[in-house]
């Protein structure tokens, strides 16, 4: 990855972290007893654990939770825990936590409403669930097909309201949301997954096939100061749980 295009992605987090920030502040409380799913390097954790008693950051991924614990350690912060353990089946007792958050997670479960659930169960009655996502936009195309393309592991997308309907089947009561759209460009995206050349030259075919009139991929393409570039729909969501 160039020089560039690292800062570029570091800005992007930055912004992004800034605006999830505002967005939970109301959820937050210095005594909550937070969990992080599916947490990646724990971004979330560590940003949040500043505000909060303590944070576990959970992850499936031993290569992942290493280099959060190092960039905690790195930058002081002494209260979030990282452990391995799968969303599916967290290895907590009920009711542990005043706040679940997992961020850019739900399109990579084969059983959304499963990881949802045990989120729920996971929580305090009255606890607070943050939730971040990508969500499939409006319009025609199937942008799951390069979504898999770029990384083996997405599952599917699902629509905002269809998140919404699966937080109340799992048993929380939704209170806020906000949506948004974030342009991308095509090359730091597929830098950042490290999708093979074979399958990059894929996307990058068919999303400027598109740009001449081509089927639609639902990533709604476009060229921004010349460089290909994408829209993303996110979403930010704030329920409780019952």
């Amino acid at each position: 990855m160039t020089v560039m295009h690292q800062d570029k992605v570091a800005w992007e987090v930055t912004e992004a972290l800034g605006r999830l920030m505002d967005f939970a502040e109301p959820e937050l409380d210095q005594e909550d007893i937070v969990l992080e799913v599916a947490c990646w390097t724990g971004l979330v954790a560590r940003a949040i654990g500043r505000r909060v008693r303590h944070v576990t950051a959970i992850d499936a991924s031993t290569a992942m939770l290493e280099e959060g614990k190092r960039r905690a350690d790195r930058d002081g912060i002494t209260n979030v825990t990282f452990a391995r353990g799968d969303a599916s089946d967290l290895p907590y007792l009920a009711r542990s936590f005043s706040l679940v958050v997992t961020r850019f997670s739900l399109h990579h479960f084969g059983d959304p409403l499963g990881a949802l659930r045990e989120m729920v169960r996971v929580s305090r009655p009255g606890a607070g669930l943050i939730l971040v996502d990508i969500v499939r936009p409006e319009g025609p195309g199937d942008p799951d097909e390069i979504e898999r393309l770029r990384d083996p592991s997405h599952a599917a997308l699902l629509t905002a309201d269809q998140i919404g309907e699966l937080l109340a089947e799992a048993g929380a009561e939704e209170k806020r949301r906000e949506s948004f759209e974030v342009v991308r460009p095509v090359g730091q995206w597929l830098e950042q997954s490290r999708t093979p050349p074979d399958a990059a030259e894929r996307i990058r075919a068919e999303l400027t096939a598109e740009l001449a009139g081509g089927p639609p991929t639902g990533l709604r393409p476009e060229l921004v100061g010349g460089e290909l570039s994408f829209t993303h729909s996110h979403v930010f969501l704030a329920a409780t749980a019952s």
